[in-house]
């Protein structure tokens, strides 16, 4: 009885390192104890209550020719013969045993064979290039002459109008190089500086509207209109308005559907009602009559908002009363609504998401200061707050005098806070309700950071042209 007492003790000491080895090689569970070719001896069975679904039973026969030429190692329910004298391999890294179980590939330097790429449909080039972000388009534009021409060609157009570009860039000018701006991309935030500026004159000019790719331009004594691409230099001088205008405008730009692709109006209104409106289709100014007796005059236009276009209609923002009016492009009708301005406000301009118009602007109380967005009620032709930057942000203009100016006002805003020793820039993106800081905007391979003057959006386009 005390050598069976023995050999189980021994028969658990070889389990329990078996178990060991079991563990150390990450082994799955094994399937229920099961018996090899020749079963053990009874007296060599486990007790009941050592017995679990790790165990197997290994042959324990004296076999002297089995104990001098090899070793029984079991991994995953499998026997592994070694050679005497050898230990059991030791434990590699998990890539290198996933490398080995998936199949031979071939190598990933290999050179793509040219007869099979020479077969590629010629028209799925466009397609895809028209997809790419736009600054990888510019890089890959030096590939080959054929690329290059790409802009000029029709069905490369046609491919570039069915991709639609969510998120707009930003076109900017900055006290430090007021005839050449940079643009900023918010996906991959980058800024970009062109090497040429976008309309080849030498009056300072600044971007006042954008629409279908293309921003209007007006030089700073408000005698001149230009509209440019930014992104290809495609450019236009307008021609000379019928009205002299000396003083300040509020400029406004849109798509004009109905004459086909590419066309676009251009509408600038002076306080004391006075408007014009270009159609890029007769290359001509329209003054299409004055303003009806409704509207009040002066409007008292807010100079710093940029108007915006919803379904068609033009918006502008104007105080005293406080308020809005609105001009159909395509019927010629004016309309005034008075909507209330938020109270301690400052700084407003309009902005439109969805065809809904917002309002972004500056609340001041005490020595504390925050932006916040209002939406328009249609209904009840009042602002109601749907949003406001983060506390921990206002705490930076606490006790500051701030200045905020919208460089993009359609569903990604860029607002530029500015005070004696900072000027700050950050987006704001009114459907998802996210803000983000703005990188400094430096010259290229410099550190000098470069403030922002002035600026708006724009939806890049490739083949728009002016």
């Amino acid at each position: 009885m005390l050598f069976v007492e023995q050999e189980l003790a021994m028969l658990r000491q070889l389990i329990g390192q078996v178990q060991e080895l079991l563990d150390l090689y990450d082994t799955p569970p094994l399937p229920p104890p099961y018996l090899l070719r020749h079963p053990p001896p009874t007296v060599l069975q486990p007790p009941p209550h050592l017995r679990n679904d790790r165990w197997c039973l290994l042959n324990l026969e004296d076999n002297p020719s089995e104990d001098d030429c090899y070793n029984l190692v079991m991994r995953a329910g499998k026997f592994k013969m070694l050679e005497p004298g050898k230990g059991p391999p030791s434990k590699r890294a998990r890539k290198d045993r996933t490398r080995e179980k998936l199949p031979e590939t071939s190598n990933p330097t290999e050179t793509m064979e040219s007869e099979i790429w020479k077969k590629f449909p010629e028209d799925l080039y466009e397609t895809v290039i028209a997809r790419l972000p736009v600054a990888t388009f510019f890089r890959f534009r030096s590939v080959c002459q054929k690329w290059n021409s790409l802009l000029t060609s029709n069905s490369f157009s046609v491919e570039c109008s069915q991709v639609t570009r969510t998120q707009p860039w930003f076109y900017t000018r900055t006290h430090e190089n007021v005839n050449t701006g940079v643009m900023y991309d918010p996906v991959s935030r980058k800024w970009y500086h062109p090497t040429a500026p976008a309309v080849p004159t030498k009056m300072i000019i600044l971007p006042v509207a954008s629409a279908g790719g293309l921003i209007c331009f007006l030089d700073i004594g408000h005698k001149s209109f230009y509209v440019c691409n930014p992104l290809t230099q495609s450019f236009r001088e307008l021609q000379a308005r019928s009205v002299k205008v000396w003083s300040r405008v509020v400029v406004g730009m849109s798509v004009n559907h109905k004459s086909g692709s590419g066309a676009y109006r251009i509408m600038w209104v002076r306080s004391d009602g006075e408007y014009e409106v270009y159609d890029s289709k007769t290359n001509t100014w329209m003054c299409p009559g004055g303003m009806p007796a409704c509207i009040k005059l002066p409007l008292s236009l807010n100079f710093r908002s940029q108007p915006v276009t919803v379904d068609g209609c033009m918006y502008f923002l104007r105080s005293d009363p406080d308020g809005i009016v609105s001009y159909n492009m395509e019927t010629g009708i004016w309309k005034q609504f008075t909507v209330p301005a938020p109270v301690q406000l400052s700084d407003h301009t309009l902005a439109e998401c969805g065809g809904r118009i917002m309002l972004v602007g500056l609340v001041s109380k005490n020595a504390a200061t925050c932006v916040c967005i209002w939406e328009l009620q249609k209904m009840s032709l009042l602002w109601k707050e749907v949003d406001r930057m983060p506390n921990v942000w206002c705490l930076e203009f606490y006790g500051k005098p701030i200045k905020m100016s919208c460089l993009g006002n359609r569903g990604l805003l860029m607002l530029s806070l500015r005070s004696k020793m900072m000027n700050r820039l950050v987006t704001y993106d009114v459907l998802r309700k996210e803000w983000f800081k703005v990188p400094n905007c430096v010259f290229p391979h410099s550190r000098k950071r470069q403030w922002i003057a002035c600026g708006t959006a724009f939806h890049p386009c490739l083949t728009a042209k002016a």
